[in-house]
């Protein structure tokens, strides 16, 4: 049985949402995780949810904003310092004439506002029936980070590298693609790869060695096959080397420079500097894995455990970053453009691990020194499962695990700080999908009692013995599984989700048998 089946979810017609009463509806609006605001024909505002108070901290409360204009709030936002300096650059009148065309007649592109502490919202907008405007305004600073590093790691690339989306439209490229159609990245942008290569063919940039219609329908066949390859010849006399895939979500177009091995040279010598210093770094964690080591002879049982398991998280991908470049630096002669991405890629994934485990220590020590700062906030338990589900669904189609969130109703609203409580559901959800078998089942639910909220995720996996129960909240400790199984973590995450829950004046309970799967419930209190 599918996900969407073992859910069993209920599609409400529109005359259930139309018949909604406004304190419900009003409720259910305040626990979005996404700012709306109405305004009428005169661009006033007359509504505003609970997260547009969390988006502008230095804004006066939504309820004294409501008869204001927009133009009279944009400028309340530049007053009060809301927005980074670079937004106003080009003065004051002209930023406020920008944010008010977005509710001109047919401009509904979203808008990027920069805020002074860092974060970037982003703004949509729309008309409504009766000629006023609904604005969305959404926390979008994750998305565009994550965009900035991939644009920055394409630029490093020694490859001219695209990326098509699913209607094949030119999403994002580096200049060395950009060079070869003779424009740059961002007139490119938002353009047809049939529209980029008809171009590039007309104004002779290509040379296609007979009949132009034929090649072009021939390199159009290539580009939409799962995968493959072809060589591309310049009007310049330069050689690529053309691979396209088809990824999730659209299509990447890689050209390697084969006229000479100039670029090969040029990637493994960016590789082997940037190697070094990765080697720098790789051995002063090394040095520190060996005097833990050393310091945890003299420790009594319990430490001479933790520090054991902090050295082999440690060390794991430590020698795989310290072995991999080795690699590199003695066959750097000998390798292929493959094999120098695919260690890369190596590489990247020790850090990651080691990033990663450095974190939760961290938020641990945090927690335990009273010094993790919380940002409370409305969430809706239930639809927060919900939402966990999407995002392991990739894992649980791997393993084909039936996952049965049916007994997750919305409307169950705790007020906790957002960042721990996606840790914590996160981290139970991947014990689930780690052990439960494979075409195993994991349940999720939500409810009251009394005035606290009860989560739980419950797997068929194999289970945990009474006597280990208490010790499996302990750092480091992982019951059930051999310490050399890397995949399954560091042993943190109970520990974490325990601490987060108490910090939030709750509890975190388990229960489990041998052979009868495992069962962690979080119990916080319920939003006033």
């Amino acid at each position: 049985m599918g996900l969407a089946k073992a859910q069993n979810v209920r599609v409400p017609r529109e005359a259930d949402l139309c018949g909604l009463a406004p304190a419900l509806l009003s409720g259910a609006l305040d626990c979005l995780r996404t700012a709306i605001t109405v305004y009428d024909r005169d661009e006033i505002l007359i509504y505003a949810n609970q997260h547009f108070d969390y988006l502008f901290r230095a804004l006066p409360p939504r309820a004294d904003l409501i008869g204001l204009s927009y133009g009279e709030i944009v400028r309340l936002e530049a007053a009060s310092g809301e927005i980074a300096p670079q937004a106003l650059a080009g003065g004051f009148d002209a930023f406020v004439a920008r944010r008010r065309r977005q509710f001109a007649s047919g401009d509904y592109s979203p808008f990027d506002l920069p805020l002074a502490d860092g974060r970037i919202v982003e703004i949509k907008s729309r008309r409504t029936p009766e000629g006023g405007w609904i604005a969305l305004w959404s926390d979008v600073t994750g998305a565009r980070q994550a965009f900035g590093r991939l644009e920055d790691a394409i630029a490093l690339s020694a490859d001219a590298f695209a990326f098509f989306d699913k209607s094949d439209r030119l999403v994002v490229c580096n200049k060395d693609y950009a060079v070869l159609h003779g424009a740059s990245v961002e007139a490119l942008r938002g353009k047809d790869f049939s529209e980029l290569l008809r171009g590039a063919v007309r104004r002779g940039r290509i040379k296609t060695d007979g009949d132009a219609e034929d090649w072009i329908q021939r390199r159009l066949d290539l580009h939409r096959a799962p995968a493959g390859a072809m060589t591309l010849e310049m009007a310049n006399g330069a050689a690529y080397l053309v691979r396209d895939r088809h990824t999730r979500d659209g299509h990447v177009s890689v050209l390697t420079d084969v006229t000479d091995g100039r670029r090969v040279e040029a990637a493994l010598a960016e590789t082997k500097a940037a190697l070094a210093s990765s080697q720098e770094r790789a051995t002063y964690l090394a040095d520190l894995t060996r005097r833990l080591d050393a310091a945890a002879n003299s420790a009594d049982t319990t430490k001479k455990t933790l520090l054991r398991t902090m050295s082999h998280e440690l060390k794991t991908p430590l020698n795989a970053i310290i072995g991999f470049s080795d690699l590199l630096n003695q066959m750097a002669e000998r390798l292929g453009v493959a094999q120098v991405r695919e260690y890369a890629s190596l590489i990247h994934a020790g850090g990651h691990n080691l990033l990663k485990l450095i974190n939760h220590i961290l938020d641990l020590t945090k927690v335990v020194a009273g010094k993790y700062e919380t940002r409370p906030v409305r969430i809706d338990a239930g639809g927060a499962l919900w939402v966990a589900c999407d995002a392991c669904a990739e894992r649980v189609r791997a393993k084909n695990l039936v996952v049965d969130a049916a007994a997750c109703p919305v409307g169950l609203i705790v007020e906790a700080d957002e960042a721990a409580f996606d840790q914590m559901i996160g981290h139970l959800l991947d014990n689930a999908v780690a052990f439960a078998p494979d075409g195993g089942r994991i349940a999720l639910s939500a409810r009251k009692a009394g005035g606290r909220v009860q989560l739980s995720v419950s797997d068929n996996g194999p289970g945990v013995a009474a006597e280990d129960l208490a010790r499996i909240l302990e750092p480091f400790e992982q019951v059930g599984r051999s310490t050399t199984d890397h995949a399954h973590g560091a042993g943190l995450g109970l520990t974490l989700v325990k601490a987060f829950a108490e910090l939030h004046g709750g509890s975190l309970k388990i229960e489990s048998e041998p052979g009868q799967g495992f069962t962690a419930t979080i119990e916080l209190p319920a939003a006033l």
